[in-house]
């Protein structure tokens, strides 16, 4: 006897076996047990998840007769009657099944309308199961559309479609529709389980869960895949040998990729991607995996042990859950998820999978310590800086992934006789703006001065010879000093408490968005007691920022910090000591002590009394 695939062998042959659609298995029974029967049934989802089996198992039940032949109409059909036995092998001469797909014309329309005509020859209904229905011609629906509406008693049809967007509107109107849902991982492999157990397969549970995950939904599919790594695996599902045959990431290559690219480490990202190429891994599976991994992260940020403790995989999830903001797991998501469709316009698979990982890179670390402006004073993200030992093992990892290069040395060759001196060229009047390296020194940049920026006199302007200058009488452009006025802190002993305890919050990452910037542009002005503990009032000038949500947010993250029962009362007001109106004075005053440094080095003032076009570009002193 020939080998019957897994697929075909446990296809469901009553309700009670079909797995997953709970919803339709409850709808259809309650109908058949009540006789409240529908002339047209329509079933939509996507392959693989029990359309046809659904259209076998309902002509069943309208057609059993029961083992002694004198059954009628039933939600349990028995199996075993010549109805039953018939339509399971696909040969009852009342059920046809039609495939859309390559019978579409109006051709094969007229034929069934034809045979509809006449009553069962041997069941008690005729059923017309039209499989990818969305692809019959608008000519063939026309054609069907009367019979659909009011077919003979003796006549059901029953449409499936892949993709019922594509139905003319007049055909959905005249049937019963049911959608079937793609099944759960879960599901999948606990039926997985079932059928190996039967079939005595041993298998780990490693490749079961790559067995569902790859499945995406499809029963069919996950016994099909199953059936081919039975074969690969010699008769044994092995985590390792399905892996290598559907090309599945270990989720060690994702999680160290995510660590690389938290620790900003460039140098380790390439490392490894090449070490995914040596190693002839998928550059989409990779990205695959990673995008399950940021997932599980982003609801580990969001509710912290809310993931499957059952779940091998969520270990790695909460141990990388801090390493990123919530809004860096966010960004580093949807680049992967887009990463994968522009895969195949890159040169090949891995430069395209290095240039997702790099674009990640491209964007600036959020450390809290971004330049913020005076004018309004907005913290940036703060996210968990990478640790010195994550950073250490990123790097090993590194170093493990590619080993050194061997240096072959070359022969030693003769001398050759060294080159004449080029006669020096003459030094130009420098146009270059004068930046600051450090707070101490100050150096020429090798650039042109910005488009933006006044230019230098023209070569034919006339310019006077400098003469000397003494040190103390170079003057230096005001526009090179012009810092924004900041408004003093007028700084209280609340103040002090309320800008260290926002501080550790913000430093905790325990608040974030709107509720972190209610903490920096409130003032908090006074604490008073309660009857449920105390009450904080804080002052905010945005009317954006009194929401009572962000307050509640706040309340919660200040209670989890101190410890204390406190409610927080936020009012109207203009802010006089805020942690950011003191972040902004902190920032004015190392911009004044910068532009001083710069304006008095020896080095600046000597090459502004020698070149007369020199200047220093005003906007470009940046403090340390």
């Amino acid at each position: 006897m020939s080998y019957v695939v897994l697929a075909r062998k446990y296809r469901s042959r009553n309700f009670e076996e079909m797995v997953g659609q709970d919803h339709v298995v409850r709808a259809l029974t309650h109908a058949l047990e009540q006789g409240r029967l529908h002339h047209a049934y329509l079933f939509t989802g996507t392959r693989g998840i029990g359309k046809t089996t659904v259209s076998r198992i309902l002509a069943k039940c309208l057609n059993c007769i029961g083992p002694d032949g004198t059954g009628g109409i039933t939600a349990r059909p028995c199996g075993v009657c010549t109805a039953c036995r018939e339509i399971d092998a696909d040969r009852y001469i009342d059920y046809t099944e039609l495939d859309a797909a390559s019978n579409r014309g109006i051709d094969e329309a007229r034929d069934l309308i034809e045979r509809a005509s006449y009553k069962p020859s041997v069941g008690r209904f005729k059923v017309f199961m039209i499989d990818e229905a969305h692809q019959l011609t608008k000519d063939a629906f026309n054609a069907l559309l009367k019979t659909l509406e009011e077919p003979p008693e003796y006549l059901k049809f029953v449409l499936a479609t892949t993709d019922p967007e594509k139905m003319l509107p007049t055909v959905l109107s005249r049937c019963l529709q049911f959608n079937l849902r793609p099944m759960a991982p879960q599901t999948v492999a606990e039926h997985l389980q079932n059928v190996l157990a039967k079939e005595s397969v041993p298998v780990e549970p490693g490749a079961l869960r790559l067995l569902s995950r790859a499945a995406r939904g499809s029963m069919r599919d996950a016994l099909s895949l199953t059936d081919q790594a039975i074969a690969y695996g010699g008769g044994r599902l092995e985590e390792a040998s399905v892996r290598a045959m559907l090309g599945s990431v270990d989720r060690r290559h994702a999680q160290h990729l995510i660590e690389a690219l938290a620790a900003r480490d460039g140098a380790a990202v390439l490392a490894l991607a090449e070490g995914l190429r040596s190693q002839g891994l998928s550059a989409a599976g990779t990205l695959e995996e990673m995008a399950r991994l940021l997932q599980q992260m982003a609801v580990e940020q969001v509710v912290p042990g809310a993931l499957d403790a059952t779940d091998p995989d969520t270990d790695p999830a909460r141990q990388l859950a801090p390493v990123l903001a919530p809004d860096e797991t966010q960004l580093l998501y949807s680049m992967v998820l887009q990463g994968r469709a522009e895969l195949s316009l890159a040169p090949d698979e891995y430069a395209g999978l290095v240039m997702v990982l790099l674009r990640f890179l491209a964007f600036p670390a959020q450390d809290g310590g971004a330049t913020r402006s005076a004018a309004s004073p907005r913290p940036a993200a703060v996210a968990a800086p990478a640790s010195a030992a994550l950073q250490a093992r990123v790097a090993e990892r590194a170093r493990a992934v590619v080993p050194p290069p061997v240096v072959t040395r070359a022969p030693a060759a003769p001398p050759r006789p060294a080159p004449a001196p080029n006669p020096p060229a003459p030094v130009p009047a420098p146009r270059a703006s004068l930046t600051p390296s450090r707070p101490a020194a100050a150096t020429a940049a090798e650039e042109e001065p910005p488009p933006w920026m006044d230019e230098a006199p023209f070569e034919g302007e006339a310019v006077s010879a400098p003469s000397p200058v003494p040190e103390s009488a170079v003057a230096v452009p005001a526009s090179a000093s012009a810092a924004p006025e900041v408004p003093a802190v007028r700084r209280t002993a609340l103040g002090d408490r309320w800008a260290e305890l926002v501080g550790a919050l913000v430093a905790a990452n325990a608040v974030t968005a709107l509720a972190r910037e209610l903490a920096m542009q409130s003032e908090l002005t006074r604490i008073e007691p309660a009857e449920d503990g105390e009450r904080w009032c804080l002052q905010v000038e945005r009317d954006t920022l009194r929401a009572p949500t962000l307050a509640e947010k706040l309340q919660a993250a200040l209670r989890g910090q101190t410890g204390l029962t406190l409610r927080l009362e936020v009012t109207a007001g203009m802010p006089a000591d805020s942690p950011a109106r003191r972040d902004a004075e902190a920032a004015a005053q190392r911009q004044r002590e910068a532009e001083a440094i710069i304006q008095g080095d020896p080095l600046v003032q000597a090459m502004l009394a020698q070149f007369s076009t020199a200047r220093i570009v005003p906007g470009s002193i940046r403090p340390a």
